[in-house]
């Protein structure tokens, strides 16, 4: 295990930080470019194609999760770069979706 210096208000501790610690899984920071599956499904309309601009609200696609029909909406103004499903398409949970142009 490694130690590191923890300063709290000007005075200096010593720590131990444990191995758990120094596995866990990075935090990795959402690239608000990308649009990931947030639940697993299937893929029943796409409203939208590369090089399409979208506005806030506007329906980017219908994705079927337990029986119900999520209206996935765009939560940003942008040009749709890369749609990376299609209609029937299965996706896991993560999956990405579609890419907007930075």
């Amino acid at each position: 295990m490694d130690k590191n210096e923890l300063i709290v208000d000007s005075t200096s501790y010593e720590t131990t930080l444990h191995k758990k610690f120094l596995t866990r899984k990075k935090y990795i920071p959402k690239n608000l470019n990308m649009l990931h599956a947030i639940i697993p499904g299937g893929i029943l309309q796409v409203f939208v194609k590369a090089g399409d601009v979208v506005h806030p609200g506007d329906s980017l696609l219908i994705l079927e999760a337990m029986k119900m029909k999520n209206d996935i909406k765009s939560i940003r103004e942008g040009k749709i770069k890369k749609v990376a499903v299609r209609v029937g398409d299965q996706v896991a949970k993560g999956q990405l979706l579609l890419e907007f142009e930075a």
